[in-house]
């Protein structure tokens, strides 16, 4: 990687750092070594540090003085702590997007639901996942920024969690589709309630399936 545009590269070092979690090449516990990843990704040592920065609100790692980045503990008790605010996030983001939609985004429902239905037949858990997460980041859909902020810190977080559930069984990916075409009818049924409760029930099975 080389030094493109000053303000985007440590995002972009972020990004690379994150996924290395998520995938649990860096396991919990580890330490971020500052100097591998300059030399890795060709860039300075002080491009990392922003990038820790920029990491560490995203839950995945921890700043300690003198000890640097440590990648993040994933207990039980954090999935659980994870899952009661992904419930209240996503909640009000079904929610405004019941109360939103217009035509156009109905259709952008509507191809999300038959693209989840494919991955579903095929198994493939994690761009089954990444599809939902990424489908339910719409901006002009939601309307409300700091809702979405707070979504997109809390999203690494989300996807190392449900990477751990890779090897479900078909059976239990069917349900999870199941669950989410409850809350994509209610949304385009402008039921928003329900599109919310539906919702919780959705989380609620991907909790206990991590």
């Amino acid at each position: 990687m080389h030094e493109e545009k000053a303000n985007s590269l440590s995002e972009q070092i972020a990004r690379h750092i994150s996924e290395q979690i998520i995938r649990g090449e860096l396991v919990e516990g580890e330490r971020i070594q500052e100097l591998r990843i300059a030399s890795e990704l060709d860039v300075s040592r002080g491009s990392v540090r922003e990038a820790l920065l920029l990491l560490e609100r995203t839950q995945l790692i921890e700043i300690y003085p003198r000890r640097g980045a440590i990648v993040s503990e994933m207990s039980a008790l954090q999935v659980r702590a994870l899952f009661e605010m992904c419930c209240l996030l996503l909640g009000q983001i079904v929610q405004r997007m019941a109360e939103t939609w217009r035509p156009h985004e109905a259709e952008r429902v509507q191809l999300l639901l038959e693209q989840l239905e494919a991955e579903t037949r095929q198994g493939h858990t994690e761009k089954f996942y990444d599809l939902i997460f990424q489908g339910l980041a719409q901006q002009d859909m939601v309307g409300n920024p700091y809702l979405m902020r707070y979504y997109h810190e809390l999203l690494p977080s989300l996807r190392r969690s449900y990477f751990l559930t890779l090897n479900i069984s078909k059976r239990e990916l069917q349900e999870s589709f199941d669950l989410f075409k409850l809350v994509t009818d209610a949304i385009l049924s402008r039921k928003s309630h329900q599109a919310t409760l539906f919702m919780e029930d959705f989380c609620r099975h991907l909790r206990n399936l991590v």
